[in-house]
């Protein structure tokens, strides 16, 4: 008998947190979840991240997001905090953040 396919996240990449029991699950859903995203700290930067988290929680909170200019001021670190409802949804922001142009990182 061999093994089922995991099922195919929106994003058409396979999708593993099916996988995981709720009860197994570090992150009790909905909570409120910080994610940093650092890149270039050029215009349009700030504009590009947040309407990426939009999509993925359109409630998000602008008080919210912190923002860290580096050392040297040619980066800039965001913090935002997105109402998390699912781990799909986390993962699904996480790539589309990650593959953004302007983001460096995402953590």
């Amino acid at each position: 008998m061999s093994a089922k396919p995991p099922a195919t996240a929106p994003s058409g990449l396979p999708d593993f947190s099916r996988d995981i029991p709720p009860e197994q699950s570090l992150i009790t859903y909905p909570s409120a979840f910080p994610i940093k995203v650092m890149g270039l700290q050029v215009d349009g930067f700030v504009d590009a991240v947040l309407a990426v988290a939009r999509h993925f929680d359109p409630d998000l909170d602008l008080a919210t997001i912190e923002r860290r200019p580096s050392s040297s001021g040619k980066y800039l670190g965001l913090t935002i905090t997105v109402n998390a409802t699912s781990r799909v949804q986390l993962d699904e922001l996480y790539r589309t953040l990650s593959t953004h142009p302007m983001v460096k990182v995402v953590l």
